[in-house]
């Protein structure tokens, strides 16, 4: 006789242990039959069991029962569509094109890989139109001036500077950088431009009621609907909407955004930041210039 369990006799009482819970949440469903029958249409009811087969999510993640329940309110509440936004529960599930489709607002959004070379010169004025801000070691733009030359050059908000003139800028100020632009021929000046690397776009589609499943405020993405085209194609909160189908909109009222993603069609094409580094670029702009000046042209492909 042994003190302890064999291996055989574990699986028994296992075994056992699953056909006992099995058979509680089996009688708890049972019980609510009655209560589900009776709900309205519409409503939601919720059939809790004694015991599980399985870890509870809680115990899963290893969170205090505080922590959770501000995980589950955050992460399982649908979102409702307060006015201004664009959140909806979705009918339409639908995947988004990838990118290269031959969908124009796929391609004004595609960010290109390498480095391309843009010659711009200087206006009436002596300027190009566009200032930049040094991070981590790197010179980004921040504004281009609608009109200007920056703007017919097709440079963007967030493209990175590499070279002026052949002379290489990682690790310069942006006062040094804005002082090379400035000393510059007014009729020639050659970038090595990178294409926006902080920034990356995701394809949405609309549902029935014209909606694809978040909330926004001040141009930053707050929240996400369940089961809708943002949920599915990986959006994500604390991030700002820089481009809506390219077009930049950085700068504008969220009731102009709205209008924007309005007049868009099926597809959605959003270029997105996260706020850590769209903060830091937007840190030195004046706010006014920016609603003002800053360019919200639809770009050419």
């Amino acid at each position: 006789m042994s003190l302890y369990p064999s291996l055989e006799d574990m699986k028994v009482d296992q075994m056992a242990q699953a056909q006992a819970n099995f058979h509680q949440q089996a009688q708890a469903a049972v019980a609510a039959a009655p209560a589900i029958a009776a709900a309205p249409p519409g409503s939601t009811v919720v059939v809790t069991t004694q015991g599980s087969l399985y870890p509870s999510l809680e115990e899963w993640m290893g969170l205090p029962p505080a922590e959770f329940q501000a995980y589950a309110a955050q992460t399982q509440a649908v979102v409702p569509r307060p006015a201004g936004t664009v959140a909806v529960p979705s009918q339409n599930s639908a995947v988004a094109p990838v990118t290269g489709s031959q969908n124009l607002g796929v391609a004004r959004s595609e960010i290109k890989q390498g480095v391309r070379e843009v010659v711009v010169c200087k206006d009436a004025s002596g300027k190009i139109g566009l200032r930049v801000r040094d991070i981590s070691k790197g010179i980004f733009i921040t504004f281009v001036n609608k009109g200007s030359p920056a703007a017919m050059g097709g440079l963007r908000f967030g493209d990175q500077i590499l070279q002026i003139n052949g002379e290489n800028v990682a690790g310069y100020s942006k006062d040094k950088a804005m002082g090379i632009l400035k000393k510059a021929s007014p009729s020639s000046i050659r970038l090595a431009i990178r294409d926006r690397p902080f920034e990356r776009t995701i394809s949405l589609q609309k549902d029935s009621a014209g909606y694809v499943g978040f909330v926004y405020k001040s141009g930053k993405i707050t929240k996400i609907a369940k089961d809708t085209s943002a949920a599915r194609n990986g959006l994500l909160i604390d991030h700002a909407i820089l481009e809506v189908n390219g077009q930049n909109v950085v700068g504008l009222k969220d009731k102009e955004i709205s209008s924007i993603l309005e007049g868009v069609d099926q597809t959605v094409t959003l270029t997105i930041m996260p706020n850590v580094f769209f903060d830091h670029m937007m840190k030195s702009l004046a706010s006014s210039l920016v609603k003002s000046s800053m360019d919200h042209s639809i770009p050419e492909i």
